[in-house]
């Protein structure tokens, strides 16, 4: 499995090599081995699996979680196509306002891991678009926030000749300047914090169940 560290800090895009034969396709969108030398540290304790489906043109995000508690995410595409955006919303992080994008798609499927305090978004690209998601902190209404997906000061890659379908939600979120103006944006620092706490919750986890391989 490759790694690559995106332009948002704490971001990494993972492809795991395929094997063909007249039958399909193999592949392991996930390998403790690989997360951990790239991160340097195990993966999050896994709270809750998501599983969405997306018709084209369907936009989902920015979304984030309030921290406390924050969220890290793993996320694939397990069929279609789709344009997977990471922001960094994190105040005082050497990149804050950046972002990356990276195409998933069953064919290669590659792999995102999302760090704490992080701001999520994907374009489906296809019909039938199936995203996979492992989080480390159930979903809570109250803690889930948005910001705009359209915000211009971040110029995010909207494919050519795809008309965003979004939420109500999502039309109506602020951008990255409100959001930080109403203090609703996460503390890079504070985001540090929870990710080291996630990775020693994740080493008692292991060492009372002899570990997750």
């Amino acid at each position: 499995m490759k790694a690559r560290k995106l332009a948002v800090e704490g971001a990494i895009e993972f492809t795991p090599r395929s094997f063909s034969d007249d039958r399909g396709v193999f592949a392991t969108p996930f390998q403790q081995s690989a997360f951990e030398a790239a991160k340097g540290g195990p993966l999050f304790p896994v709270a809750q699996s998501n599983h969405s489906v997306s018709r084209r043109g369907v936009v989902r995000g920015i979304h984030y979680t309030g921290t406390p508690p924050g969220a890290a995410k793993y996320v694939y595409c397990a069929a279609g196509r789709s344009l997977d955006i990471v922001v960094d919303i994190r105040q005082g992080s050497p990149t804050y306002g950046r972002w990356d994008a990276v195409l998933l798609d069953p064919e290669e499927l590659r792999a995102v891991y999302l760090p704490v305090g992080v701001g999520h978004a994907f374009v489906a690209l296809t019909d039938h678009t199936v995203m996979s998601y492992l989080t480390s902190t159930p979903y809570v209404a109250d803690n889930e926030l948005a910001l705009s997906v359209l915000d211009p000061a971040l110029g995010l890659p909207i494919p050519e000749g795809i008309e965003p379908l979004l939420s109500e939600r999502d039309t109506h979120a602020l951008t990255l300047e409100q959001a930080a103006a109403r203090g609703l944006l996460p503390s890079y620092e504070h985001c540090l914090e929870l990710e080291a706490e996630l990775s020693a919750g994740s080493h008692v986890v292991q060492g009372t169940t002899g570990g997750l391989r």
